[in-house]
């Protein structure tokens, strides 16, 4: 009964703060919940309470974070030329990684997959947090559908949202983000062992991935709907 009243506060805590948080760019979204929410995570994780950590995780991404827009911020892409993330126009699968994370064995060619039958409708980017040498190494086994990108923080002492992205919600996170830059979702990769079977390891997460990448289509094709019926009533 206890846990119960418990999740239900922290429920209506996120539910209030994001009447205000809505339409707020990510950083302010979030940057007013960390606190808590790592906290309330990190004490979690410490009792084996993995249920609540998850609660914990998908009330902070449906009350507080979606509906958020993106901030803009400079990248690098792999020739070491500096761009803004808005650079991008479709609508994003955006991957936030770091070269000391360890990938399914099925992850990468899941992904590279779903990039090639999508490519053509929605940008995928695997935004790394790391030096240029070592990024480069890790590039070879994305597609050329997929952007691969990075920062390195040592580049970006100043940039607050540098921090509030690569410090808040852990890796690999992947975020689902409309044309205009507002996030739809965000999901953690696919929990399951690393020395899982390849076969098993690209059917969870080609699945994850093509879930979220529906979100992205299904509201494009809302939108193509409800301009062709205001031009043709």
């Amino acid at each position: 009964m206890g846990k119960t009243l418990l999740y239900l506060f922290l429920l209506l805590f996120f539910s209030a703060q994001s009447q205000i948080e809505q339409g707020s760019y990510f950083s302010e979204a979030i940057g007013k919940n960390i606190k808590k929410y790592t906290k309330n995570s990190q004490i979690a994780y410490a009792e084996h309470n993995f249920e609540y950590a998850e609660f914990l995780f998908d009330s902070l991404i449906n009350n507080v974070i979606n509906g958020s827009y993106l901030d803009n911020f400079k990248v690098r892409k792999l020739s070491g030329k500096k761009i803004n993330l808005y650079k991008f126009d479709k609508p994003i699968f955006l991957m936030t990684y770091a070269s000391w994370c360890t990938p399914g064995a099925g992850e990468i060619p899941a992904l590279n997959e779903i990039a090639e039958n999508h490519y053509n409708h929605i940008d995928f980017i695997i935004l790394f947090w790391d030096s240029k040498e070592n990024v480069r190494k890790i590039a070879r086994a994305y597609s050329d559908r997929i952007n691969i990108i990075y920062v390195d923080e040592k580049e970006n002492t100043n940039d607050h949202i540098v921090e509030v992205m690569k410090h808040s919600l852990g890796f690999p996170t992947s975020f689902f983000i409309d044309e205009s830059k507002r996030i739809i979702d965000v999901r953690r990769g696919a929990l399951h062992p690393y020395n899982e079977k390849y076969e098993v390891s690209f059917e969870l997460n080609y699945n994850s991935f093509l879930n979220g990448i529906s979100l992205l289509k299904n509201l494009s094709e809302e939108e193509k709907t409800h301009i062709a019926s205001k031009e043709n009533p």
